[in-house]
Parts: structure tokens; C-alpha cells; sequence
């Protein structure tokens, strides 16, 4: 434990603030405590608010801390501040590190303050020696979507290099692509009226219940397609695949009252290669052809968000040369695999910028659950990969 000391000690005053990506709450304070380690050791910090672009005018303030060697190429490094609410049920206070059986708790402690204390350890232990530059991301706002964290960092502050690591990551793979996402909601539209006289309504629930039985085969639909690229280790499938999922069901006032509209919200993942156009129309075509038995219901399709899916290149020199340095480190060749989520990368990847995942958030650090942990290990191991990258 004595070689991630200064780690540690990142790690416990970062975790200290509560940086709510719900309430916002911390966000100021974090983002300098960050950059003001950052300049201790030797880097430039700026910090790039985008507070003038939130809607509920709450700061959001972005760190990018730069080590400069002078070199032709430059690795982006990215993590974030921001965490999910705590919740209850603790065995320690979520905003007081606490260390004990190799692991370290709290709050963010994984997922993904554990990450920037690794990064700056990592500039630390390299300083000059490093033989690329390196840009040390900490941005807001991940927890929720990112466009006024990274998002705002690339594409509205300019923020670029050569290629970048997402440490938002888990050890497990050397990530190299992510599912994207298509979501919304599908609302059956009926006709309300008194259940007492339920030959004069048109129950949009029923509706909405046959629409939903309908859905299972455009869930076979999706499931039947397979990405090039692997599967995380453990998965359902060695592929990544396609996935759709009725995540929420809403209708209904009071029990004497045939609801007139009900909702459904839906999850659709995408293959990191997919074109996300393409998925939208095969599912904007299959709901204009469910019979739901009666001509009165209308059914509107409301798509949220969609996009976010990436891939890198495996053969790059960036995937080859980092799995090396992971092989150098642990002894360990891991597999190169797509994530069946998402993550940050996408905002990098769309600017043409080559984009892998490597961090210490292990699948079984409890990260959006209580008694979040990191391992110690995991924060020494990823931490002397970045470093083994940076000067080879």
C-alpha cells in the first residue's frame, strides 16, 4: 500500500465531496481540489465551466490537466467527478475513504474517483520521462449523459489528441467499442371513460398490453443480430448482440377510470458497428405494423436519444501497444471485447479520435450500489500500465 500512498490520499479528498450528478452538489469544490493537485505536481490545469449552457444554471466545471513533454502525439485520459446519489445502508460513512482488506470505500471510490487518483499518480511517477503528452480529463456530469462534461470539453472547448483512454473502465477487458442506445417511449392511445361503462371507452392499457406482447418478437429481432467484435467475458452471448427491453410501464388515474393513453419506455442497445439510423427505422417500421385488434387506437412513437455506439480499430497500435503494457504490468494477456454499455468514448470516437477503455472499476465493486469499494490493487496495477504506455 505504500507504493499508492499519494493515491490514497487523492482518492480521499475527492471522495470527501459529495458530487451528486442529480443535485450538482460539490461540483466547484471537487473540480479545483482536482486541479489544484494537478499543479502540485507539475501540470497545467484549466478548468472550463459549462455552467451557461445548463439549463438549471448550476456550474459544471470541467478540469483538463495537461503534462507536456513536447511530443508529436497526445493521449487524452478521461474520468469523472461525478457520482450517484449514496442511498442508505452503509457500514461506513460513503464520503470518508475507508481502507481495509485491500480495498478502499466509498462513494465514487470505484466508479470514477478512483480513476482520477490513478491518472494523477500516474503523471506523477512519469513527469518528464513520458515520451507522449498527456491530457488528464476530469469532467461533470457522466452520471447523465456527458454533453456538459467531455461532451463540452470536445466539442464545444476543442479539446483534442491523438488517441484516448476512457479509465471509466473495468480491468476485466481491454475495451475497444460500446453498445449505443435507442430509447423513448411507445404511448397507446384509447378512448377514457367510466369503468362502470367500459363499452363506451377503449382501454389503452389493453392496447398497450398487446403492443407489449408484440414487442417480444422485435426482442428476438434484435437478439438474432451479432457484432463482429466479442462479447465481455461471462456474457450471454460471445458476441456482442442486440438487445431491446420494456423498461417502465405508466397508465391509469384512479381504479373507476378506463385510462385513456398508457405508456411504455423501452431500451434498445445497438451493436458498436450498427448504423443507428438504420435500427430506427427497422423499429419505427415494426410498431406501424402491430394489429392491436381495434382501428381506434393510435399509437405514437416518441425516440428519445439515440447514438453513442463506437468502435477502435483492434489492430491500431494504441490497442496492441496498450495490451502489452497491461501484459507487462500483471503478467496477465486480457481479452479485447466490445462493452455492452456505453461510456464517454462516444464524444471522442465521433471526432475521429481512436478510443479504448482500461480502469479499475472491477465488476465487483458494488459501483452504483452501497458499500462501493476499489480494489488497491486495481488502482497500482492500472495505474503502472498508463505508466508503462507513456514512456514505451
Amino acid at each position: 500500500m505504500e507504493d499508492i500512498e499519494y493515491e490514497i490520499n487523492v482518492l480521499k479528498k475527492i471522495v470527501s465531496y459529495n458530487t451528486d450528478s442529480v443535485t450538482k452538489s460539490c461540483y466547484r469544490e471537487c473540480a479545483e481540489a482536482i486541479a489544484e493537485e494537478a499543479e502540485k505536481i507539475g501540470l497545467k490545469a484549466e478548468i472550463y465551466d459549462a455552467r451557461h449552457k445548463a439549463k438549471d444554471g448550476l456550474p459544471r466545471p470541467n478540469v483538463v490537466a495537461t503534462l507536456d513533454v513536447g511530443a508529436s502525439k497526445t493521449i487524452l485520459c478521461i474520468a469523472h467527478y461525478d457520482i450517484v446519489p449514496a442511498g442508505n445502508g452503509w457500514k461506513y460513512d460513503p464520503f470518508t475513504l475507508k481502507v481495509e482488506g485491500g480495498r478502499a470505500y466509498g462513494r465514487g471510490a470505484a466508479d470514477d474517483k478512483s480513476a482520477i487518483a490513478t491518472l494523477l499518480g500516474a503523471a506523477k511517477k512519469v513527469g518528464k520521462s513520458a515520451k507522449i503528452n498527456m491530457k488528464i480529463l476530469a469532467t461533470a456530469d457522466e452520471e447523465v449523459g456527458g454533453e456538459l462534461g467531455l461532451g463540452y470539453l470536445i466539442n464545444d472547448v476543442g479539446v483534442s489528441g491523438d488517441e484516448a483512454l476512457i479509465v471509466d473502465a473495468g480491468t476485466e477487458i481491454l475495451s475497444i467499442g460500446a453498445s449505443g442506445i435507442v430509447s423513448g417511449t411507445i404511448t397507446v392511445k384509447g378512448i377514457q371513460g367510466h369503468a362502470g361503462y367500459p363499452h363506451k371507452a377503449l382501454n389503452a392499457v389493453e392496447g398497450l398490453c398487446k403492443l407489449v406482447t408484440n414487442l417480444e418478437k422485435f426482442k428476438s429481432f434484435r437478439e438474432n443480430k451479432l457484432s463482429k467484435f466479442d462479447a465481455p467475458p461471462g456474457s450471454y452471448k460471445p458476441k456482442v448482440w442486440g438487445r431491446f427491453s420494456v423498461t417502465m410501464l405508466q397508465a391509469g388515474m384512479k381504479s373507476n377510470i378506463i385510462p385513456g393513453a398508457a405508456t411504455a419506455t423501452f431500451d434498445m442497445r445497438l451493436l458498436p458497428e450498427e448504423d443507428v439510423d438504420k435500427a430506427r427505422m427497422e423499429f419505427e417500421e415494426f410498431i406501424s405494423k402491430v394489429d392491436l385488434g381495434d382501428p381506434r387506437y393510435k399509437v405514437e412513437l416518441n425516440i428519445s436519444l439515440s447514438g453513442g455506439n463506437y468502435f477502435t480499430d483492434p489492430s491500431l497500435p494504441l490497442v496492441q501497444n496498450f495490451r502489452v503494457a497491461i501484459e507487462k504490468v500483471t503478467g496477465k494477456t486480457i481479452p479485447i471485447a466490445a462493452e455492452l454499455g456505453g461510456n464517454d468514448g462516444r464524444y471522442t470516437s465521433a471526432k475521429g479520435i481512436p478510443t479504448i477503455c482500461y480502469g479499475p472499476i472491477r465488476n465487483d465493486t458494488n459501483f452504483h450500489g452501497v458499500n462501493e469499494f476499489v480494489w488497491l490493487d486495481d488502482i497500482k496495477s492500472v495505474r503502472d500500465a498508463i505508466c508503462w504506455y507513456l514512456t514505451h
